[in-house]
């Protein structure tokens, strides 16, 4: 049985996980090939769908034009109406119609049985239309509130009662599924967790605590507003003016990039802080294995990986108390959590993290402990692989 996974962007280095899954399956035995709508995917033979020259889009415009009218005027019809209103989604809807029917020729092609998206966004609404065309059942991983807000938010519903089942990251994202869809629809969804492939650490094994001063930070993730590191810098500045000796790795690029330097020079947090920039998977891991504490101040997330990277690391965290967060670190056993946006309680989270040097050990044994309990990317792949049997 083939399977397509298709993202907007394999190249992108917050879809190491998809990465991931691909490979754990391809390690049970299935089929699996990527898909990406954009061009410069780092998965070894990903196709992408953007890129290619206007003929190949006529082609399969016209092909299916002559093999299955019909289906090709209810794709269209659908593109049409699953959208949210104005002039310019409009246009983009008609795009995303053309990509599907470029895709819904490769699949046909290759042979593909079953079509999956990760991330209910403008790729997932690609991939509904092109499984519709090609007569194959589709279906959807989702991870954050992202993918309830606007623009994708009110087409959510639609994708999850087209969709043959509904694989969840978290407790929470389901709970925020369920309420757009009625009950009938709840029995589609199923808990499915990113998972972390533990052989791929360094050293396969956990890296010791460091309990010397200077205490070393490490944050990792997109430098987006939701992400909330100018509240971080806010704490660490008050940590500062105690006399705490501290630095701050911060990992990763985003739009935010300038005003978090700016807000880090303004607090004289330069002089503490190392931004990196996006890194690859091996050099990120690598760089929290030699941090001490890992911090997340995120105001909106789904569950991060990269919290899941951490335990796995067995380092310790200090987490905002969002989303599917609390699903994934229990506090005060793997980690400390604090409300979002609370940055005075962040504060008082880091001094706890710090008054507690001598249990980091323990508690990193336990985050240890709670990933290779469920959320390993074997284990994923298995609810995957058995997700996808039973929709055959």
């Amino acid at each position: 049985m083939s399977i397509a996974y298709l993202v907007s962007d394999y190249h992108a280095a917050s879809h190491t996980f998809v990465r991931r899954e691909v490979s754990a399956l391809r390690a049970l035995g299935i089929d699996v090939l990527p898909f990406s709508i954009q061009p410069g995917s780092q998965m070894d033979g990903a196709q992408n769908i953007l890129g290619r020259p206007a003929h190949h889009y006529l082609a399969a415009l016209l092909s299916a034009l002559f093999r299955q009218p019909l289906k090709l005027l209810s794709c269209w019809r659908l593109s049409l109406r699953h959208r949210v209103s104005g002039i310019r989604p409009l246009i983009w809807s008609q795009f995303h119609f053309l990509e599907a029917v470029l895709l819904a020729r490769l699949l046909h092609r290759q042979g593909v049985r079953h079509l999956h998206n990760h991330f209910a966004n403008s790729g997932a609404t690609v991939g509904m239309l092109a499984a519709g065309l090609a007569g194959i059942p589709w279906s959807v991983t989702l991870h954050g509130i992202s993918e309830t807000d606007y623009p994708a938010g009110p087409l959510l519903g639609e994708k999850i009662e087209r969709a043959a089942f509904v694989a969840c990251a978290s407790y929470f994202m389901r709970a925020q599924a369920m309420r757009l869809v009625d009950a009938d629809q709840w029995g589609k969804m199923h808990i499915v967790r990113c998972g972390i492939d533990l052989s791929i650490l360094p050293g396969n094994k956990m890296a010791p605590a460091r309990t010397d001063d200077p205490v070393k930070f490490i944050s990792v993730g997109r430098l987006s507003p939701e992400k909330g590191y100018h509240g971080l810098l806010t704490a660490l500045a008050r940590l500062r003016d105690q006399g705490q000796d501290f630095s701050l790795t911060i990992v990763g690029g985003g739009p935010s990039s300038r005003s978090i330097r700016a807000a880090a020079a303004a607090l004289n947090l330069m002089d503490r802080i190392q931004f990196t920039g996006p890194l690859p998977e091996d050099a990120t891991l690598a760089e929290i294995s030699n941090a001490d504490i890992l911090i997340l101040p995120s105001l909106m997330e789904g569950l991060p990986v990269v919290l899941i990277e951490a335990l796995a690391l067995g380092r310790p965290v200090i987490a905002s108390c969002v989303a599917g967060i609390p699903e994934l670190v229990e506090d005060g056993q793997t980690g400390w959590l604090f409300p979002p946006s609370d940055w005075q309680q962040l504060d008082h989270r880091i001094g706890d993290a710090l008054d507690a040097r001598a249990s980091w050990h323990q508690m990193g044994e336990a985050g240890r402990d709670r990933v290779k309990a469920d959320f390993r990317s074997d284990v994923s792949a298995a609810r995957m692989a058995r997700l996808f049997e039973a929709a055959s």
